[in-house]
C-alpha cells in the first residue's frame, strides 16, 4: 500500500512524499510540558500544538540516558543490537560497590546499521541533523547531507563561546537554543526545492549545566518548584524550549509549508529527578523506572491526523523508524525492533506490544533521594526489565533480585507483588529471558574482584528461584 492509498484525502499521485522533522528535546521529563498535565513550566506553543496533535501518554524512551536512546531512536533497534548501553564507561560508580562486572559498552554507532536518514536518502530526501548528535563524530557518515553541532560531545554550553567546534561562536551570551533553531530555519531556507527534507533536529537544552537568558530567570525565580536545584532557571530553559519551537511552526505556516510536513516531538529519555521530579512517577533519567523513560511524545500534522489525546496506545522510540517507513511506502526489508504507529495515527486503532530494556552496566546516583532508584548509589543496577499491559517487571542481575508492578494500581512503583502474583513474575521472567535469548543479548555474570560486600547486603537480598540465564 502506497502513501497515497494510505492517507484518507490524499489521492493526487503527483504529490511528493511528505517532509518530515524529528524534534528531540534532551532530558525533558514526562510531566515538564504542559500538554502532558505538567502545571510548574509554562509551554503555551507545545500546548497549542498538542491541541492539534495525536499525543501519547504512554510513550517510552528506548532507554533512560541519551546515547543509548538516540542510537535506538534512529535504527528502530533494540539496545542490545547495537552495543550502545549508557554514555562513556560501562563501569561507572566506585568499583567497591560493583557486585559484577558490567557489560562493555559501546560510545559510536556502527556504520553498518541503517539510520533513518539513510533511508531517507534513498528515497530522494534531502537530510539534515541540527543539534545535538552524541553517536560518533559525524552525522554525515550516517545519512546526513548537512550537519549543524553535531559531533560527539553529550553536553554543551548554552550560552557562546560554546566551546564547541561544530558550533561555531557568534557574539558573545547568544543562546544556543536560539541559535540552533537560527541555523534550522536557515537550513529550511536553503533547502533543495525539488526534494522533501527531514530534518532532525535535537536540542542541547534541557541537558545540564542549568543556563538560560536572564530576563527570562527573572520571570520564573519567584515561583516555586519541586526539585532541590535551579528551579528559575530550569523553567526558564522550557520556556525559551517552547518559544524556539513555536518559531519554527510559524515558519512552516508562513512558508506555506506546513500542510506536507510531518513533525514528531519527544524526548530521548525521563528528566533529571532532583532538578523535576515527575511525581507521581517514580525516579528520572538513569533509571529503570517510569520517571527514567516516560517521555512526552505527540505526533503533528493537522491537515492529515486528526487530534487525538491517547492514552490506551504503548509506544516507543522504535516506533518512529517504522512509522515513517510505511507512511513513505518504503518496502525495504531490514529488521525493526518497533512497529508501525499508523493506522494509530490515521485510524485511531489502539496499538501495543511487551516493551522490554536491557542495561548490563552501571549507572551512578544523582542524589540518593531524589534518583528513587533501589540502591542510593546507582541509579540503576545491571538489569532488564518488560512491560507487558498493566505489568512492568524489573529484573537485577547482581543478586536475582524481581520488582513486579500493576502500572494501572501503581505507576509510582511502590509495591512489590512478585511474591504475591509468583505466577506472573514467572511468566514475565521467561517473556524476559526469551527475548534476551532472540536479541543475544550479552549478560553480566563475572563476579567483580574488587567488590567489597556491605555488612547488610545478606538481609536486604531477595531470593529466586528462576533465573534469567
Amino acid at each position: 500500500m502506497t502513501f497515497n492509498q494510505i492517507i484518507v484525502g490524499f489521492s493526487n499521485a503527483q504529490e511528493k512524499c511528505p517532509n518530515v522533522i524529528l524534534i528531540l528535546v534532551d532530558d525533558l521529563g514526562y510531566k515538564d510540558a504542559g500538554f502532558m498535565g505538567g502545571v510548574h513550566y509554562d509551554t503555551p506553543y507545545l500546548d497549542e500544538m498538542a491541541k492539534k496533535s495525536h499525543v501519547y501518554y504512554q510513550a517510552y524512551a528506548a532507554a533512560s540516558n541519551c546515547a543509548p536512546s538516540r542510537a535506538s531512536l534512529l535504527t528502530g533497534l533494540h539496545t542490545p543490537r547495537h552495543g550502545i548501553y549508557t554514555v562513556g564507561s560501562s563501569a561507572r560508580g566506585h568499583a567497591a560497590d560493583r557486585k559484577i562486572i558490567p557489560v562493555e559498552n559501546k560510545q559510536n554507532l556502527d556504520n553498518h546499521f541503517l539510520t533513518l536518514p539513510e533511508l531517507l536518502k534513498e528515497e530522494g530526501y534531502a537530510t539534515a541533523s541540527i543539534g545535538k548528535w552524541h553517536i560518533g563524530q559525524d552525522p554525515r557518515s550516517q545519512g546526513f547531507d548537512y550537519n549543524f553541532g553535531g559531533n560527539h560531545k553529550g553536553h554543551n554550553q548554552h550560552f557562546s563561546p560554546y566551546q564547541n567546534n561544530a558550533i561555531p561562536d557568534r557574539s558573545d551570551g547568544e543562546y544556543l537554543t536560539d541559535r540552533l533553531t537560527d541555523e534550522a530555519l536557515r537550513y529550511l531556507d536553503n533547502r533543495p526545492s525539488d526534494q522533501p527534507f527531514f530534518l532532525y533536529w535535537s536540542f542541547f537544552a534541557v541537558h545540564t549545566p542549568i543556563q538560560a537568558p536572564g530576563s527570562l530567570v527573572e520571570k520564573y525565580n519567584n515561583k516555586e518548584g519541586t526539585g532541590r536545584k535551579a528551579y528559575g532557571t530550569y523553567a526558564a530553559m522550557i520556556a525559551s524550549l517552547d518559544e524556539n519551537i513555536g518559531r519554527l511552526v510559524r515558519y512552516l505556516d508562513r512558508e506555506k509549508i506546513a500542510d506536507n510536513t510531518l513533525i514528531i516531538f519527544c524526548s530521548d529519555n525521563g528528566g533529571i529527578s532532583a532538578i523535576s521530579p515527575q511525581t507521581p512517577l517514580r525516579g528520572g533519567k538513569g533509571t529503570y523506572f517510569e520517571g527514567g523513560i516516560r517521555i512526552p511524545f505527540m505526533v503533528y500534522w493537522p491537515e492529515k491526523i486528526a487530534a487525538y489525546s491517547d492514552s490506551a496506545s504503548v509506544i516507543s522510540h522504535l516506533d518512529v523508524f517504522p512509522t515513517i517507513k510505511e507512511m513513505i511506502g518504503n518496502k525495504r526489508t531490514n529488521t525493526l525492533d518497533g512497529v508501525s504507529l499508523w493506522s494509530n495515527l490515521v485510524h485511531k486503532q489502539p496499538v501495543g506490544s511487551s516493551l522490554f530494556w536491557h542495561f548490563p552496566v552501571y549507572l551512578e546516583a544523582y542524589d540518593p533521594v531524589f534518583d528513587q532508584a533501589v540502591d542510593p548509589r546507582f541509579r540503576t543496577r545491571p538489569g532488564s526489565v518488560i512491560r507487558e499491559g498493566k505489568w512492568k517487571l524489573h529484573y537485577y542481575y547482581e543478586n536475582q533480585d524481581v520488582l513486579l508492578f500493576d502500572l494501572e494500581r501503581d505507576v509510582a512503583e511502590q509495591h512489590n507483588l512478585s511474591a504475591q502474583y509468583p505466577q506472573k513474575a514467572d511468566e514475565l521472567k521467561g517473556k524476559l529471558s526469551d527475548w534476551l535469548s532472540q536479541m543475544k543479548a550479552p549478560i553480566p555474570k563475572e563476579h567483580n574482584p574488587e567488590y567489597i560486600k556491605p555488612r547488610d547486603e545478606e538481609s536486604k537480598e531477595m531470593k529466586v528461584t528462576t533465573k534469567i540465564k
